[in-house]
Formats: structure tokens, sequence, C-alpha cells
């Protein structure tokens, strides 16, 4: 049985999948870990955290659908890159495959200037954020594309303009990839479109050969 599971991005929490799993006609087990949890406290940083979501998902005996948003899609594309044998099927929301560093640094002086309660929903601290986005600056995955063989979803809120572009750069660098703009959704499509995007997903799931399980 293939395991499917949820990967939510930054800003957000396992809870962020509630309503589209909520939509899912089969009611087989869907795993949405909180990758904040999976750190059990240590420093917040890229390798620190990819480490912690490879040795989850290491530790599941079964293939793997891989569903991330944003920063969570960057993690499965990673795991995907180095564990092709695993992977079942990818569906990557509001993917990057090369950071945009110029974005990133601007998202950190936003950061530098918010208060440190804008960050307790996060379940981060002010400064664990800045940190994370600063190890990311040099994330390029650009080479390991062609080794991802598996079948590939890309989705991208048709609201969502600043990831338009790599959805479909992303999809034409990668073997077996398409893109799909999800109707009405912004960047965090999973809140914006719970419903459309749980169909979408079981449509694709019974198209790669197993259900949402």
């Amino acid at each position: 049985m293939v395991k499917t599971i949820l990967i939510h991005g930054l800003g957000q929490d396992a809870s962020s999948w509630n309503k589209v799993r909520s939509y899912f006609t089969k009611q087989n087990e869907v795993l949405c870990p909180d990758w904040i949890d999976l750190l059990h406290g240590g420093e917040v940083t890229w390798n620190n955290l990819y480490q912690a979501f490879e040795g989850y998902c290491e530790s599941i005996a079964e293939p793997l659908n891989l569903c991330g948003l944003s920063l969570g899609a960057v993690l499965a594309l990673q795991y995907a890159a180095e564990h092709p044998e695993k992977v079942n099927s990818l569906v990557l929301i509001a993917p990057q495959y090369k950071m945009p560093k110029l974005l990133l640094r601007f998202q950190n002086m936003i950061f530098r200037l918010m208060p440190d309660r804008a960050f307790r929903e996060m379940k981060l601290k002010k400064q664990d954020v800045i940190g994370l986005t600063r190890s990311m600056m040099k994330l390029d995955f650009s080479g390991e594309l062609e080794k991802i063989c598996c079948d590939t979803l890309i989705l991208c809120g048709e609201k969502d303009a600043a990831n338009k572009k790599t959805a479909y750069e992303l999809a034409s660098a990668m073997p077996k990839a398409a893109v799909k703009l999800v109707k009405g959704a912004g960047h965090e499509v999973n809140t914006d479109a719970p419903q459309l995007l749980a169909q979408i997903l079981e449509s694709y799931y019974q198209g790669c050969g197993s259900t949402v399980s």
C-alpha cells in the first residue's frame, strides 16, 4: 500500500491540511507530519530540517506519494531526487527548484522588521525563520531534476503570479511532469481551495495506480 505524505509550508503546520483531508472520499491513512516537530528542538537550518524529514520518510517501509506546498514542496523535491526508488509520485504546489536569492533576502529584511509575536503561530522564533531562509539561499536542484522519473504534478494557484513561471520551467525540466493551475487559489492552495485540491489529488493518485492512502 502506498503511503501519502502531505507536507506543509513555512508559516503553516500540519493542521493546514485538515480541510483537504476532510474532502477525501477515501478514508484511508494520510500522513501529515509537522516538520517543525521533526526537528525535536534542534537548530532550524535547511540541512537539519531535510535530514529530519528524510529520516521520517525512511522510517516508512511503503512507497510514498509526496505532496508538498512551497517549502514542503522543496523538501519533497530533494527527497525524490535523492531517493527516486522510494517515491511513487510527486505533487509539488508552488515549488521552487532554484532558490530566488533576491526574494529570500527581501523576505529576511521584512522578517527582521516584524515583531516577535508575529512568529508565534509558526511555532518558530523570529531568528529561527531568518536562519532557515538564509540557509536555503544556495539550494539549486537544477542538475538533479532528470533523476526524478516518477509521475509529477506541479500545481500553482491561478492567483499566485510569483510562482507560475517557475512551475512551467520545472515541468519542462522533469521527465514525467505536468502543470495544472488551481482555480481561485493563491499561494496557499491547501487553505485557499481545499475541496478542489482534494479532488485534484484523488484523481491524480488514481491515475498513478494508487489511492489516497
